[in-house]
């Protein structure tokens, strides 16, 4: 009876210390009201090099938060302007933001907190070199040469053993084209996050990026919504068919959705593209469709594009 009683007063003690302390609580709730205004204006600000001075701020007050013994556990609800997502298995959390500087470049930013036993901080920083990559669908990468996106769900898959962190992303782009992403991250045997892979299989088609890919891209026209969005009850991957409007697929900035759908099936470690899910095109007004990330106000509504 004395093993069980101090087995049980062990769990308790771990438990209890593997949680935020009341001060820590406090004091992070103080730093989210300062993160929240930063943030807030690093998107709202009228002028550029306001945005970008914010942004600076923004991310010594976040690292000064994160550094706080089981900060993993602070959920920063009221971060409206950024986008802060737990793994479905809670292993770690990723932080991206997309900063303007006008309406022809878009950067993004962001880190993954990793979950740790003592609490302790573990951050890989996300370096965005979009900028200075001419395929970016050709090549696995780490959190030093990341493909910047600002990432709105992860799903989790797995095949022999081993995690599959499938993310969904949205760039702005520039004032021609918008962009989305499916990132496969896996993490190697030191724990180093790795960014692509050989994850999607599909037949070569004028509207994607030739195989081998590393990631998958849904680029179209700027004014356009098409979706790219987990099914649950389907456990598929869904987007929208684009068409060109002027019958020159080659240029992205043209492309808008038919009303048609693709998608993508988890299958022996891959995703499998699927040509077609549904077997009659929807009319115009019925394909559902993403929430805008803000209202008019500013205010958030559901961060960020589905």
């Amino acid at each position: 009876m004395h093993r069980y009683i101090s087995f049980f007063l062990f769990i308790v003690s771990t438990s209890l210390q593997a949680q935020l302390k009341k001060t820590d609580t406090a004091f992070l709730q103080n730093q989210e009201d300062s993160l929240s205004y930063y943030a807030h204006e690093m998107v709202f600000d009228t002028f550029a090099e306001n945005r970008f001075h914010y942004d600076s701020i923004f991310i010594r007050t976040l690292i000064k938060s994160l550094k706080v013994s089981y900060s993993f556990q602070f959920p920063f609800d009221s971060l409206n302007t950024i986008s802060h997502l737990y793994a479905p298995d809670s292993s770690f959390k990723i932080f991206t933001w997309q900063l303007e500087r006008d309406e022809s470049y878009y950067r993004q930013e962001g880190a993954i907190q990793m979950k740790t036993k003592d609490g302790s901080l573990k951050l890989f920083p996300l370096f965005d070199i979009s900028d200075y990559t001419s395929t970016p669908t050709d090549s696995v990468r780490t959190n030093k040469n990341w493909i910047g996106a600002l990432y709105y769900k992860i799903i989790l898959k797995e095949y022999k053993g081993k995690k599959y962190y499938t993310l969904f992303g949205y760039d702005d782009n520039d004032f021609s084209s918008t962009r989305k992403w499916l990132e496969v991250l896996t993490f190697d045997a030191n724990g180093q996050p790795v960014f692509g892979g050989n994850y999607f299989d599909y037949k070569d088609d004028e509207l994607k990026a030739p195989q081998p890919v590393d990631r998958f891209l849904l680029e179209y026209e700027k004014d356009a919504r098409a979706r790219l969005v987990y099914d649950t009850d389907l456990d598929m991957i869904v987007f929208d068919h684009l068409i060109s409007e002027s019958n020159e697929p080659q240029k992205r900035y043209t492309l808008i959705p038919d009303g048609d759908y693709e998608g993508f099936k988890w299958q022996n470690g891959k995703w499998a593209h699927v040509d077609k899910i549904f077997n009659q095109a929807l009319k115009d007004g019925q394909a559902p469709r993403p929430q805008p990330l803000f209202d008019d106000k500013g205010s958030n509504l559901k961060p960020p594009y589905n």
